[in-house]
């Protein structure tokens, strides 16, 4: 990893504890150091990115480099979020990874045509979701030029 790039903070959005979990020490075991944030939906997402509620201390909720999105989530969901996120000047230059369990072709051109920077369906295994986390950290924090936040 380039020692002159700053850790990018990575925001999941996923209302599934144990795919949080999951997610979490396949990030680990890829080796990413990055500081991880947790939402559990779509209104807890946008709160985040705009620092409300809970997430107004900016220093411990800082704007994050890359947010992976599940899209069927409790209050908003991923698609109603995103949504938002591309239509906000503020927000839509953060990429967002779709990771989900729906493989729906609908949610596929949707998601892109709200501005989506990649979709990817959960793998069932624990060890593809490590080999998707590890070329997933490598694209986007090794070979992308993403923008200072």
């Amino acid at each position: 990893m380039n020692p002159n790039r700053r850790s990018i903070i990575i925001l999941i959005a996923d209302d599934d504890a144990e795919d949080r979990m999951l997610v979490k020490e396949a990030l680990e075991e890829s080796r990413l150091n990055n500081n991880i944030q947790f939402v559990e939906n779509g209104e807890e997402l946008l709160d985040y990115l705009h620092n409300r509620g809970k997430f107004t201390d900016k220093d411990q909720y800082p704007t994050p480099g890359l947010i992976l999105l599940d899209l069927n989530m409790p209050k908003k969901d991923g698609r109603e979020a995103l949504k938002e996120i591309k239509n906000d000047e503020h927000l839509r230059m953060i990429p967002v990874v779709v990771l989900t369990t729906s493989k729906a072709e609908e949610d596929i051109l949707r998601t892109y045509d709200l501005g989506v920077s990649s979709f990817i369906t959960k793998p069932v295994t624990f060890s593809s979701l490590v080999d998707v986390m590890k070329t997933l950290s490598k694209y986007w924090f090794e070979i992308v030029e993403l923008p200072k936040s």
